[in-house]
């Protein structure tokens, strides 16, 4: 199975983020003949304010958004997996997965757990919970037999959300992002390798890359999406600027690696 990730420089301007996000899958796609094809957290609307958040908020999957992923993965027969973007529930607002199947139905929809409310070591306050609501639900989905597990940046941080995703069979994650460059510089391959030694699935992490600006403060995402093989080994990677990565997952590989190093039956703790 080929997959191919996106890295994009998103800001608060929907239709231009659409447009852009466009070009960038089709250019991909054309590059490199995936089956499966990833974008990066909030590639709709990045920064911003709150109300403008919310006015680029969407119902699933009948928005201007999923309308697009979906045309994308029935147009060329791929699987579709929309990084995030801001869905609309009534009053409530999710920073919320989508993936389409190459009919261009829905597949699965994730809505983020874990929400970044932080100060980082640069003195910038982040505080997703003033935009959006907390996701509850642990989702997997199938494709070919495969079995994907759904979390969103900032999950990265919390390795018992994985633990759960494997104990209901995922084999790979995905992990869109918006990691800031303040933040990953340190943490982001660590994490996302991590993830991928501890629980022997292959890990897709699709990040935002470069500056953007919100509620007036200047922020920057880090970059260096890849793709982290069962052994943790970053087999695929973007640098820095718009982009896109991709590999062949190789699932020969895993179960040598899940058989020759059989920690998951080995686990005597749980959640």
């Amino acid at each position: 199975m080929k997959v191919c990730l996106m890295q994009m420089n998103s800001r608060d301007d929907k239709s231009t983020n659409l447009s852009a996000a466009r070009e960038l899958l089709e250019e991909a796609i054309g590059a490199t003949g995936p089956d499966l094809v990833c974008m990066p957290e909030l590639f709709t609307y990045l920064g911003g304010t709150v109300d403008g958040a919310r006015e680029s908020a969407e119902a699933i999957p009948d928005g201007p958004a999923a309308r697009m992923l979906a045309d994308v993965a029935q147009t060329h027969g791929i699987h579709v997996h929309g990084g995030s973007l801001n869905e609309r529930d009534g009053d409530r607002l999710f920073n919320t997965s989508v993936v389409f199947d190459p009919a261009g139905d829905l597949l699965a929809r994730y809505r983020k757990i874990h929400l970044f409310d932080v100060i980082t070591p640069d003195g910038k306050a982040f505080q997703e919970s003033a935009t959006y609501d907390r996701g509850s639900d642990i989702v997997t989905f199938e494709i070919a037999g495969i079995t994907f597990g759904c979390s969103i940046c900032y999950d990265l941080r919390f390795p018992e959300l994985y633990v759960q995703l494997v104990n209901a069979g995922a084999q790979v994650i995905f992990v869109p992002a918006a990691f800031t460059l303040m933040t990953g510089k340190d943490h982001w391959e660590v994490l996302c390798r991590a993830r991928a030694i501890e629980t022997q699935c292959y890990v897709l992490a699709a990040n935002q890359t470069g500056p953007y600006v919100e509620d007036g403060i200047d922020r920057d995402s880090f970059g260096n999406s890849m793709i982290v093989d069962p052994w943790g080994t970053v087999i695929s990677r973007c640098q820095h600027g718009v982009g896109h990565c991709s590999a062949t997952l190789d699932f020969d590989l895993q179960k040598r690696i899940r058989s020759d190093l059989p920690s998951l039956s080995n686990r005597i703790l749980d959640t």
